[in-house]
């Protein structure tokens, strides 16, 4: 019998998490099958993945009509908090033997502060460190998006000794920031006696949507340069940028910086690849599994990618392999005018707009539901 790709990955020092929450997956067992059966390690959640849970049926009315007739004066936000909390500390238990199995490597659930605050780094070490004591649970990860405000609020919130999924990050430079940002809130926590064993972080990384903004760039120049130079970077620049970022987590966790942590219990802060579904339809649908797997990394995976990857998926350790193609990608990119760092700025101010969107949108949804029921 094949063995499950899913599985196999984990040969490769890959975990497999999932994109997605909600009550459904939760109660129904299919979390916990998952586990028993894909290989599944860990769970990411963002406000888009709430909207579409709290949206798409009636699982949530029961406690909404509860909060409203015992505690109306609470608001959308405060509400919305109470069922997202939930959601996230009954997971936070499915994967509590995962979490207690890999020492603290895996078994996360990880939930985002409100994205209005990504740009008030007060405001998010306020607000992710009341988030994390209200959760209570050792596996849950707080997911700050990785602005320049968040880069100084990250540091602080690690000082602090709270589990960071540091996302939105689209450029090497802001990965390297990210990665300073945990060793600094390590190093000041030993500089002060305290301990650093039990602190996880993850950095994700986001890619398929380098792809989708720099191929619309490419069409563009389709008009004024080579065509056959010009096709021959279509859907390659992801993937590039991934494995570049890869050389850079292999440098700094080998570093004796690092080691000088890792001696007094530090992890290593994982990289993770997210916004994994392929967008467009021309490229293999799971162009962004199969090309990144290596050793210390988490790829967190939405349904349509996994039962994909499930189905035909091919593992062998890519993400050190041809270096050189990739830089060269980069380098012609550049050449013809395409700036990686004004691609990824766009992405990141993108990024954290449809976040905030998709947040007011749950508000929104709640804000209506109280009009009627109270």
């Amino acid at each position: 019998m094949t063995q499950n790709p899913l599985i196999l990955l984990q040969k490769y020092g890959q975990s497999f998490w999932y994109d997605n929450i909600s009550r459904n997956i939760i109660h129904s067992g299919e979390l916990q099958r998952m586990i028993e059966q894909e290989g599944l390690r860990g769970v990411t959640s963002n406000p888009t993945i709430f909207y579409k849970a709290i949206s798409s049926g009636s699982e949530y009315d029961e406690q909404l009509k509860e909060i409203f007739f015992k505690n109306n004066i609470l608001s959308e936000k405060e509400i919305f908090y109470e069922l997202a909390i939930k959601d996230v500390k009954d997971a936070c238990d499915i994967f509590m033997g995962i979490y207690q199995e890999s020492n603290g490597d895996d078994g996360y659930v990880s939930i985002e502060i409100d994205p209005h605050l990504a740009y008030d780094t007060e405001g998010t070490i306020v607000e992710a460190t009341k988030l994390f004591e209200r959760c209570g649970k050792a596996n849950i990860m707080i997911k700050v998006p990785a602005t320049k405000e968040g880069i100084f609020a990250i540091e602080e919130l690690i000082y602090k000794g709270v589990n960071i999924n540091a996302t939105l990050i689209f450029s090497i430079k802001r990965y390297e920031e990210v990665i300073n940002s945990y060793l600094n809130g390590l190093e000041r926590r030993l500089y002060e006696n305290k301990d650093i064993n039990n602190i996880a972080s993850v950095a994700s990384f986001f890619v398929s949507r380098i792809d989708t903004l720099i191929d619309k760039y490419l069409k563009e120049k389709l008009k004024d340069c080579n065509r056959e130079n010009i096709n021959n970077l279509f859907g390659k620049a992801a993937i590039s940028c991934a494995k570049i970022a890869y050389q850079v987590f292999k440098k700094v966790f080998s570093s004796e910086r690092f080691f000088k942590l890792r001696l007094k219990g530090a992890k290593v802060q994982r990289l993770l690849f997210g916004s994994t579904s392929t967008k467009n339809p021309s490229y293999s649908d799971v162009l962004y599994v199969e090309e990144l797997i290596g050793p210390g990394t988490i790829n967190t995976m939405p349904d349509i990618t996994w039962r994909a990857f499930k189905e035909h998926g091919k593992v062998n350790r890519t993400l050190d392999a041809d270096l050189h193609s990739a830089e060269e990608v980069i380098n012609k990119l550049e050449n013809i005018g395409i700036s990686i760092d004004a691609i990824t700025e766009k992405l990141e101010e993108e990024g954290v707009k449809l976040f905030i969107e998709s947040f007011d949108s749950i508000i929104n949804i709640i804000s209506e539901k109280k009009k009627c029921w109270v």
